[in-house]
């Protein structure tokens, strides 16, 4: 069962991000904030669910949503920060365009550099536990596979569009045979997946 909040006293967000372990494209963060008492039989962590009701879920917690916001990091800054710093920051920039301001943060996870002087307080596995973090999740996740999506169309041969640049064996193979791309990761280590039946 979700809890709607972690605490009462100050206006709360909760926050999440996706595409951590990608070899390609950007890291999607998303910050909300809910109604006090907002349920939903549904809405739980992201991965959980099937695509068709993330992308449900998207329209239900944009509508409801008192404030949402995403912050996107691209493969560049990732190699120039490392993927935990690019995850914070795009946590950051979805809390920056947030038009409302919140008081505290709940975030997904067990660490995160703090935003402004914004008290916060870290949830493992935070998006099966509340609605604001899970909700985050499924915005992180559905904006971040659109985007992958859509450029699936200028390197059809990494097959982006089913594995949204997450690591699957088809995915390293074409890494090696053919290469990066601009939109890959290039301090991601590419292993061999023939070396793992050894």
């Amino acid at each position: 069962m979700l809890l709607s909040r972690y605490q009462y006293e100050y206006l709360e967000a909760g926050c999440d991000e996706a595409g951590r372990g990608c070899l390609a494209g950007p890291v999607f963060a998303a910050a909300v904030i809910l109604p006090d008492n907002f349920d939903h039989k549904l809405l739980n962590d992201s991965k959980q669910l099937s695509e068709d009701v993330r992308y449900e879920l998207r329209i239900e917690i944009e509508q409801k949503a008192i404030a949402h916001a995403v912050g996107v990091v691209d493969n560049i800054e990732i190699d120039a920060i490392n993927i935990l710093n690019a995850s914070f920051l795009a946590m950051h920039r979805a809390i920056e365009k947030l038009h409302l301001s919140p008081q505290f943060l709940i975030i997904d996870g067990n660490r995160f550099n703090k935003y402004q002087n914004i008290p916060h307080k870290c949830i493992v596995e935070g998006d099966a536990k509340y609605f604001s973090i899970a909700a985050a999740s499924i915005l992180a996740k559905t904006y971040r596979d659109d985007y992958m999506k859509q450029i699936a169309a200028e390197h059809p041969e990494y097959d982006w569009h089913k594995n949204k640049g997450y690591p699957t064996i088809k995915h390293r193979k074409t890494v090696l045979e053919i290469g990066y791309t601009p939109y890959h990761r290039r301090t991601f280590k590419v292993t061999n997946p023939q070396l793992e039946m050894f």
